[in-house]
């Protein structure tokens, strides 16, 4: 709108320009013709009378001067007249101009015996007065004779005119204005919609059915390019998609390669979108330079899924979060990520305060994350809430039916924060294949019945294709759950739910990380910068890395390090807890208040166990990036991860995958999913200090050869259901339904 006004507006000023200055000279023109026209019928008048007028004048007859002046009043745009005598004063006038005063030009007029005509003013109109002197037979001034004509009709006409030149002006500029943009439709929109539309088949991968291009000119030329790239890429796309299912066929493991060999064999180039609350990559500004930077944020989710797509790239759909993420989007809200070496799309989506405040903070973590979290913390719902949820899902739905191609994609949903959208996708597009992943629990049927929403809950998850829980156990409850709430047939040995005719899959996926990453190549040099800051050379380091979340188990496990130093004084200055801490969902006032406990609690155990210079808890209450966590891994001796109940719990897996030497302990709690898996942990009750204390006892004086085998078991078993398995299997399960 902006390009075409730019270029119309120029026309449309110049046409009214030079219109407003031929009406201009056409005004003046003809008021200056009528001007004359009446200046010459006065003089004709003034001159045909000048007899009668002597007459009356020298024979002071009032009656003639009367049946004169009234005679006057009844012609057309004639006003009327006024005889005077030579002294000024008036002998006679016309009954309208009864109080026409005595005029300072009638006295100018009997000075000088010159005639006189100009326009004068009587009651606000408008006239034209024209004084002629009389004089006697000796040419002595006798008197004066003033014609008064109307004038107004002039200005009337030339109204008028100025009217008909508006009109026409207005009529021209719409003709203009119509005409252009037929021309513009015609030459340059139809062309471009015919090419968008064919653009947008491309890009969708509709390349057999793709509308022809009717243009003849250049946009034909572009358009023919354009095909025979969409030709050559069809070709390209059908060799690798041969050369994957080749290479799938070869390897055992899974890694990258085969991950992106079968997301390409399987669903092709493009097809893949993974939608989550919690962006990859967010920009934030700086505190200290006030300038944007890129950060990834503190999320399991994330950590999980930003290999996979980097791996088989697609298009990841989250939400906008950070201060400074709208500066780095193009104008469909997309970016390349990661920013140093793009591999795939993030596409971000707005929420305003209102939506996040009522869909984020409130329903989904003050209602559905207590609810499937054990941990005895009461579940809010409150309507407002609800509404806001329902419309942010809606939200999600809209933002990504865009992005979908023709056929073949695949639809990840990431967690209780989209409940509802796989049965929002389903009734648009019902061959989308979807997939939705619950990274928290799944509790029994009793506690879910606590949602008022709970059909609703329920109704929207079973319109995805599977739904994946990280352990048969959180299956088994979804199942009851479904059975006794929802009306459905819940097949046990399939482990699936038929609704209104459609199947379900549900099946435990256990996440897992990526085996091989290594985020830092001067991780000893960081190891030894660590060492030096907290004066950890010489001592057993554990460590502890968790959002601050009242699930996590992080007050549990710094009484159990008070009470391991209460009953095993020996390992005071000898021992050092690390504990990092992400701040999380700090609007509400659990977490809020949670938060505070922790400080009081750290202050507390320092200050009782304090010798010297040595403290037993490092607190370290601040956003940790993946690369700075690495150093911490490998130099701790023990990871304790006392979640209270946890679907997964990957910083386990990450502490595994990083201990390459072998040297390290892990001290799990039996509450977390990866407790299944990971039997070389020490496994612990979080909510028995007294067992928690003594299994670090027990795990700081392990032999390092129990040690060493104890992670050599949990390292194979991490390194063969990695992070492209767990994916890789959703995928094939998901493509092999009909």
């Amino acid at each position: 709108m902006k390009r075409i006004l730019i270029f119309i507006l120029p026309i449309l000023f110049i046409t009214a320009l030079g219109l407003t200055v031929f009406g201009f000279f056409q005004a003046r023109f003809q008021e200056e013709k009528m001007l004359d026209e009446i200046k010459r019928k006065a003089r004709a008048v003034a001159e045909g009378t000048e007899i009668s007028v002597k007459r009356i004048l020298m024979e002071n007859d009032i009656r003639t001067a009367a049946r004169i002046v009234d005679k006057f009043q009844k012609r057309e745009r004639l006003q009327g007249c006024v005889i005077y005598r030579n002294d000024g004063s008036i002998f006679s006038t016309t009954e309208r101009f009864s109080d026409w005063t005595d005029k300072p030009y009638v006295r100018e007029v009997l000075e000088s015996g010159q005639p006189r005509g100009a326009l004068e003013k009587y009651k606000n109109l408008p006239v034209y007065s024209y004084v002629i002197p009389e004089t006697d037979d000796d040419g002595g001034i006798i008197g004066a004779f003033e014609l008064i004509y109307d004038t107004s009709y002039i200005f009337n006409q030339l109204a008028d005119l100025w009217k008909r030149l508006s009109i026409l002006l207005v009529i021209l500029i719409t003709c203009i204005i119509v005409i252009f943009l037929l021309i513009q439709r015609q030459m340059i929109i139809a062309p471009i919609q015919q090419l968008t539309e064919w653009f947008r088949h491309f890009q969708k991968g509709e390349i057999d059915n793709m509308p022809p291009i009717k243009d003849k000119g250049e946009l034909k030329k572009l358009a023919e390019e354009v095909e025979q790239v969409a030709l050559d890429l069809r070709v390209a796309r059908k060799a690798v998609t041969e050369s994957s299912q080749e290479r799938i066929k070869k390897e055992d493991f899974w890694t990258e390669t085969k991950l992106r060999d079968t997301v390409l064999a399987k669903l092709g180039e493009n097809a893949f979108f993974v939608v989550s609350n919690r962006e990859p990559y967010m920009h934030v500004i700086n505190e200290n330079t006030d300038s944007p930077v890129c950060s990834r944020p503190a999320s399991g989710v994330v950590t999980a899924l930003d290999p996979i797509l980097k791996a088989c790239g697609g298009t990841w759909i989250a939400h906008g979060s950070g201060k400074a993420d709208r500066k780095f989007v193009n104008s469909k809200n997309k970016l390349g990520v990661p920013p140093e070496n793009n591999r795939y799309i993030l596409k971000r989506v707005w929420l305003t305060k209102e939506e996040e405040q009522g869909y984020y903070y409130g329903f989904s973590n003050e209602g559905l994350w207590p609810l499937c979290h054990n941990t005895y913390t009461r579940p809010i719902f409150r309507e407002n809430d609800w509404n806001m949820y329902k419309k942010v899902n809606m939200k999600f739905a809209e933002n990504i039916l865009e992005e979908l191609p023709a056929n073949n994609a695949f639809i990840f949903i990431q967690d209780y924060h989209f409940a509802l959208l796989p049965r929002i996708i389903k009734e648009k597009r019902p061959d989308v294949k979807i997939a939705i992943f619950w990274h928290i629990p799944w509790p029994n049927p009793e506690i879910f019945a606590i949602c008022p929403f709970q059909q609703e809950i329920l109704d929207g998850m079973l319109g995805a294709d599977i739904i994946g829980f990280h352990i048969q156990y959180h299956c088994n409850n979804f199942l009851d759950t479904v059975n006794r709430l929802i009306e459905s047939r819940v097949d046990s040995e399939k482990f699936s739910v038929v609704r209104a005719g459609k199947e379900t899959l549900v099946r435990p996926y256990p996440i897992s990380v990526d085996f091989n990453i290594d985020y830092n190549h001067n991780t000893e040099d960081k190891i030894k910068e660590i060492k030096a800051d907290f004066e950890l050379y010489g001592k057993c380091v554990a460590l502890g890395v968790d959002r601050i979340d009242y699930t996590k188990g992080i007050l549990e496990r710094m009484l159990a390090v008070d009470r391991f130093l209460a009953k095993n004084p020996e390992y005071k200055k000898e021992f050092v807890f690390i504990q990092i801490a992400a701040p999380s969902r700090s609007h509400i006032k659990k977490y809020h208040d949670f938060a505070g406990e922790i400080d009081e609690l750290v202050e507390k155990i320092n200050w009782e166990h304090a010798d010297g210079d040595w403290r037993p808890i490092v607190y370290l209450k601040r956003h940790f990036s993946p690369e700075e966590i690495f150093p911490f891994y490998k130099l701790a001796d023990i990871c304790i991860v006392s979640s209270l109940h946890d679907g997964m719990n990957l910083v386990a897996k990450e502490y595994i995958a990083a201990k390459t030497d072998l040297k390290g302990a892990l001290i799990l709690s039996k509450f977390t999913g990866a407790a299944r898996e990971l039997n070389g942990a020490v496994q612990i009750n979080p909510y028995s200090v007294e067992e928690f204390a003594d299994c670090i006892k027990m795990t700081v004086e392990m032999p390092n050869e129990e040690k060493r085998k104890r992670m050599e078991e949990m390292r194979k078993n991490a390194e063969e259901n990695n992070i492209y398995k767990w994916a890789g299997s959703i995928v094939t399960e998901l493509t092999a339904l009909k």
